[in-house]
């Protein structure tokens, strides 16, 4: 197993190379970098203060056509000193060759070294870290609430499969997966925080204003006021999948020899179920549990922080990608990718953990 764990881990720095060189390689042609937001921020500086003047009257003497032939890689460059240019194209660090900002890019990464916003002016890990309780928030209750409703429905399910009850609870399960989570998080908005009917959900932020003032129990319930209305979004869809999940493997397993056999000599339903059945249907469902979080905390909640105003990793990565701030984009492609793999073996793990029967290392080998 040891062997094993080795091979996996070196596996990840081949594939973390990979997934940020793709992104660099991208990124390189992409449109609209952050020298020309610079610029262009600039240019329209400019031109109000032109527009001021004038009383609107248009440009004066066409310089935006004779200033395009200097600059021609960067639109709305016209009339700025290119040796301005040249100076803050030295700032975000593109004066010099793409391989060589790549190279040094990996290796600071390597040494967890992300660098500064560009236009935050604070380094990348502390807002990150600012970010992070929103998101692990999110994460954290929704797995932990989804997994504690389908657990129990799935195995309720597989029991009663075929009855009313397994039909009724599957049309609910499939409604609740088929609505988009930010839809469900809009309707309940209108419904519940002022939209349209009555207000009794806040829909910003994770706490009051007067959140330190509050005693313990009132902590709690302010977090968990201000938490309801997104959670419900999110767990909607979560749970509809986990449910599946639950009782298909425990479907598979009860139609297996083994529960026969058990029955044979005399035990219970509930003896079979719980004795027998849980630990190998479980398995598949228990090893899936740090991948759900993952997801949920990283890519799950991007919509739901926009619409309830939560201001986490999802939300800090989108609007890194639209402001074109490199350093917080790559930083946390890279803790998301690292997490990642990290968390695919850790399930691997916890497989082996459940069950002892299962050997990747025999199998790699």
């Amino acid at each position: 197993m040891i062997g094993y764990i080795l091979r996996r881990l070196a596996l990840m720095v081949p594939t973390i190379f990979g997934i940020m060189l793709i992104t660099f390689a991208i990124i390189q042609f992409a449109p609209g970098g952050p020298v020309e937001r610079v610029l262009a921020q600039l240019q329209g500086q400019q031109e109000g203060s032109l527009s001021r003047i004038t009383g609107g009257q248009g440009d004066l003497g066409g310089g935006a056509k004779s200033g395009g032939s200097e600059n021609a890689k960067y639109r709305g460059a016209q009339g700025l000193d290119p040796a301005f240019i040249k100076k803050l194209e030295a700032q975000f660090g593109f004066d010099k060759p793409a391989p060589e900002r790549f190279a040094k890019m990996l290796w600071d990464y390597a040494r967890f070294d992300f660098g500064r916003s560009y236009f935050r002016d604070v380094s990348v890990l502390q807002l990150i870290k600012e970010k992070l309780p929103v998101s692990v928030s999110l994460g954290l209750w929704m797995t932990l609430i989804s997994y504690a409703i389908s657990i129990p429905l799935g195995i309720r399910k597989a029991v009663s499969d075929g009855s009313r009850f397994d039909v009724w609870t599957s049309a609910v399960v499939i409604v609740g997966y088929a609505i988009p989570s930010f839809l469900f998080g809009i309707l309940l908005i209108i419904l519940f925080a002022g939209g349209s009917f009555v207000q009794i959900f806040p829909i910003r932020g994770l706490t009051s204003e007067n959140f330190e003032s509050l005693s313990l129990w009132g902590k709690a319930l302010d977090y968990a006021w201000h938490l309801a209305l997104p959670l419900t979004a999110l767990v909607l869809g979560a749970f509809a999948t986990s449910t599946l999940l639950t009782k298909n493997s425990f479907l598979d397993e009860i139609r297996k020899q083994y529960v026969l056999t058990a029955r044979m000599k005399g035990l219970t339903e509930r003896g079979v179920l719980y004795g027998h059945v849980f630990r190998n249907a479980m398995l598949i469902v228990i090893a899936g549990f740090p991948g759900a979080f993952i997801t949920a905390f990283f890519t799950g909640s991007l919509l739901i922080e926009t619409i309830f105003s939560l201001d986490g990793l999802g939300l800090l990565s989108f609007t890194s990608i639209v402001g074109r701030d490199y350093p917080v984009v790559f930083a946390t492609l890279y803790i998301f990718s690292l997490l990642g793999l990290a968390v695919n073996l850790l399930s691997d793990l916890i497989y082996t953990w459940i069950d002892p029967r299962i050997d990747f290392s025999a199998k790699a080998a």
